[in-house]
């Protein structure tokens, strides 16, 4: 008799346990979140594009106030997506010669916010570095972006922007070159 006790009081404390454990799964009430550039150094410069900007010539108000000038010439090297409208958020890597600044890769902001549609993905980027996806049952939806050293980072994934147009978006990263459609 006192062997069956035991050996119920066993069986019982491990189903107690192994009800406890959920079947080894975690309810995890925080949600994970990607790490965007995480320890990487963005020589990125940001800020609203100027009243004084032309054709060749940007002029950017930064974030910190500082007006800087950069110089627009596709021979070395510059390239611009998303165009130059005065009061558009911009982001700019550039190099500077004996003379002036030269933008090597020009992202307008503004312009890349707004709802994005492929074959597979259908997403809003939003101002505040938020994605939203509009399809429920997406595998892997992006939830995040920001842009370091002129590259767009959306949650993990890096690429570069090979075109932005008012209504278009070509992005390649090392996965392939991905196609989007603004809608």
């Amino acid at each position: 008799m006192m062997k069956k006790s035991i050996i119920s009081t066993a069986v019982f404390g491990c189903l107690a346990l192994l009800s406890s454990c959920n079947g080894g799964k975690t309810d995890s009430t925080e949600p994970q979140r990607d790490t965007l550039n995480a320890g990487i150094a963005d020589s990125t410069v940001y800020g609203k594009c100027g009243v004084g900007t032309m054709m060749n010539t940007l002029e950017l108000v930064t974030d910190d106030g500082k007006t800087l000038t950069f110089t627009i010439d596709e021979e070395k090297g510059s390239d611009v997506q998303g165009g130059m409208m005065s009061g558009d958020r911009m982001a700019v890597t550039y190099y500077k010669t004996a003379d002036e600044n030269i933008a090597h890769k020009v992202i307008n902001l503004t312009t890349l916010q707004g709802r994005w549609t492929s074959l597979d993905k259908n997403f809003t980027i939003n101002e505040d570095g938020s994605i939203e996806s509009n399809i429920q049952a997406e595998s892997k939806p992006y939830t995040a972006w920001t842009i370091c050293n002129a590259r767009l980072i959306l949650n993990t994934d890096t690429f570069d922007v090979l075109s932005l147009g008012a209504d278009s978006l070509e992005l390649e990263s090392a996965k392939g070159i991905f196609v989007y459609k603004r809608q």
